[in-house]
C-alpha cells in the first residue's frame, strides 16, 4: 500500500490538476461511468464534531475508495489545526486490496474550489467583471484563487458573518492585482459571480440581493439543515449541481424542494453541460446557481492524481499491509 502524507501534497498537486480531475469526474458521473455511494455524516456527540464517509467508484478511471473525516469546530482555537480533517483511502477495484492512503485536508480544499471553478467556466457569462465572496474563512481563499483563473475579473467584493476575517480574501484579491471592497449583503447585487462558502444553518444571501445574469456557486451546504441562500433564489435561477441525489437531500436545494419552489426534475447535473447534453446558461439575463454538495468521487479523483504524481516523483511511501 502506498502512503502520501499530508505534508507532501502541496508540492504535488496544482489547481490545474485538481480542476481537470473534477471536470473529468463530473462528466463521468453524468455519462454513467462513475457513481457515488450514499453519504454517512453524523454528529458524534464529542467536541461538537461531524464525522462521516463519502465514497464511490469511477469505472472510467478505475478509482474505488472513500474519504473519512469531518468537521471539528474547535480545532483552530484549541489545537491550531484546521477545522476540516480527512483522509482518503483507495482500493484496487480488481481485488479489493487497499492501494493507497492519502492526506485529505488540502485535497478537500482544492477539490471544493475546483468544483465551483468548473461551474464558473461552464455557466458564468463571459463578460463578468465583479466577483462576490460570502464567507472569508480558510476555504474561501481557495475558492477565490481558483475562480479568478476562470474569468477576467476586475474587482472582488466580500461579506462575512465575522468582518474581521475579510482580510483573508482581501489578501488574495490584492495578490491578483484586483480592487477589494467589503459590502453589506444587498451590495452583492453588484457581483456577476457570487461564491457562498459558509457553514450556516440560516440563509444570508436573499433573492433580492442578486442581479439578473449572475452565476452563484453555493459551496457550503453539505448536511441536512444547512442553508446559505434563500430558497426563493433557487426559484429564480436555473439550478445545477454535482449530484442531484445529494442536492435534494443535503444540499442547498433541500429547502426549495421542501417548500415546493423547485422540483427535482428541474435540477441539472453539471456533467450534462460539460458533456454537451445540456445547454447550461441560455441567456445573459438568466441567473444560474450551482449547488456544490461535495461528492466522494471528487475526493477520489484528486487523490488518485496525487498518488500518480507521488509515484512519478519517487516520494510515495510503500508499506506492507
Amino acid at each position: 500500500m502506498l502512503i502520501v502524507p499530508e505534508r507532501d501534497i502541496a508540492d504535488l498537486i496544482t489547481r490545474k490538476i485538481a480542476f481537470d480531475a473534477i471536470e473529468k469526474v463530473f462528466a463521468a458521473m453524468e455519462s454513467g461511468d462513475a457513481y457515488n455511494f450514499p453519504v454517512v455524516r453524523e454528529a458524534i456527540g464529542h467536541e461538537d464534531a461531524l464525522y462521516g464517509f463519502k465514497g464511490g467508484f469511477d469505472r472510467a478511471g478505475l478509482t474505488l475508495g472513500l474519504k473519512a473525516g469531518g468537521y471539528w469546530p474547535k480545532n483552530l482555537e484549541k489545537n491550531g489545526l484546521i477545522n476540516h480533517q480527512s483522509t482518503v483511502f483507495l482500493f484496487d477495484p480488481d481485488t479489493g486490496k487497499p492501494s493507497a492512503m492519502v492526506g485529505g485536508n488540502l485535497l478537500t480544499a482544492l477539490r471544493t474550489a475546483a468544483a465551483s471553478s468548473v461551474s464558473i467556466k461552464h455557466l458564468a457569462r463571459h463578460d463578468v467583471s465583479v466577483i462576490g465572496m460570502i464567507g472569508a474563512g480558510h476555504q474561501a481563499t481557495f475558492q477565490l484563487r481558483a475562480a479568478l483563473e476562470q474569468r477576467a475579473f476586475k474587482k472582488v467584493i466580500g461579506w462575512n458573518y465575522h468582518p474581521e476575517m475579510l482580510p483573508n480574501i482581501e489578501k488574495v484579491a490584492t495578490e491578483a492585482g484586483l480592487q477589494f471592497e467589503a459590502v453589506d449583503l444587498p451590495g452583492m447585487a453588484e457581483a456577476d459571480v457570487i461564491i457562498s462558502i459558509t457553514s450556516a444553518f440560516a440563509p444570508s444571501l436573499l433573492a433580492d440581493h442578486v442581479s439578473d445574469g449572475t452565476h452563484i456557486a453555493c459551496m457550503g451546504t453539505d448536511t441536512k439543515g444547512k442553508q446559505e441562500v434563500e430558497a426563493g433564489l433557487l426559484a429564480r435561477a436555473r439550478v445545477f449541481t454535482d449530484e442531484v441525489a445529494q442536492s435534494v437531500t443535503i444540499g442547498e436545494a433541500q429547502h426549495a424542494i421542501a417548500q415546493g419552489l423547485l422540483a427535482e426534475r428541474d435540477i441539472v447535473q453539471l456533467g450534462a453541460v460539460i458533456n454537451g447534453t445540456d445547454p447550461g446558461r441560455t441567456s445573459d439575463t438568466q441567473i444560474t446557481l450551482f449547488d456544490g454538495t461535495g461528492v466522494g468521487l471528487q475526493d477520489l479523483a484528486v487523490a488518485a492524481a496525487v498518488v500518480d504524481l507521488a509515484v512519478e516523483k519517487g516520494i510515495a511511501i510503500e508499506v506492507d499491509f
